[in-house]
């Protein structure tokens, strides 16, 4: 799939981005696409791009509007240079800025301290904690995007079998908590109310900004859950290093 062939829209967003939609969906070929383009702009920046967001379906792009403005004729709007650049490149086909796709393993304690949402899931559901915690870690999950909080991943799709709505009111949520909301699942970074399923507790930091690369998951990567017992948990608490 390129973008030759799939349909998408260009809309401004402000007076200093743009932003490409391909879909309104939650689509793992059209994900991919994002994030091929993704690479392709950061690879080969057009002059007065400040910064590329990746999200499900869409791609957002932030420019100077000074230097678009200086380095392009004049006599058309910014958004409509940046818009000619974009379409340009979305014809181009990029089999050289194909993703790099990587399996990032992610220990979880499914311990009922660390899970406060698992018991009304397995009600819920009516299955047993253990099969949820099977079904939850059988699966690779595509990180499609970041955002709601710095490092916090949104992956899917999680097997209908333990699939839940968000809380009606958003509870205070710790560190390194695993949820579930509708078909997605996430780990939160930092410490924030939120409306997710809590089902378990990673002991790996996702975030630190001391690091070049703050953000351990990056849109593109796949994650693999695997559970781990609440003495690990302690012990890789204590060893982490990210």
């Amino acid at each position: 799939m390129n973008s030759a062939t799939l349909s998408y829209r260009i809309y401004p967003l402000g007076d200093a981005a743009i932003t490409i939609e391909f879909g309104t969906a939650i689509n793992a070929a059209i994900n991919k696409e994002v994030v091929t383009r993704f690479q392709q702009l950061l690879q080969n920046p057009f002059q007065g791009m400040i910064e590329i967001i990746p999200a499900y379906s869409t791609l957002t792009i932030c420019y100077d509007i000074v230097k678009v403005r200086k380095k392009y004729p004049v006599g058309t709007s910014a958004f409509e240079i940046v818009k000619n650049i974009v379409e340009e490149k979305l014809q181009q086909p990029v089999p050289h800025f194909k993703a790099v796709e990587r399996l990032i393993k992610i220990p979880v304690c499914y311990d009922d301290e660390f899970a406060a949402d698992l018991q009304n899931l397995s009600v819920a559901k009516n299955i047993s904690k253990e099969a949820i915690v099977k079904i939850h870690t059988s699966k690779n999950y595509k990180v499609y995007m970041l955002g709601f909080l710095p490092g916090f991943a949104y992956m899917g799709e999680v097997d209908e079998q333990i699939t839940m709505p968000r809380k009606i009111q958003p509870a205070p949520i710790s560190a390194g908590s695993v949820g579930i909301a509708g078909v997605q699942t996430g780990i939160y970074p930092f410490a924030s109310p939120g409306g997710w399923q809590i089902i378990g507790r990673t002991p790996l930091k996702l975030f630190n900004a001391d690091r070049e690369e703050p953000a351990q998951l990056r849109a593109g990567d796949y994650v693999q859950f695997y559970s781990i017992s609440k003495e690990d948990y302690t012990k890789q608490e204590n060893d982490s290093l990210f």
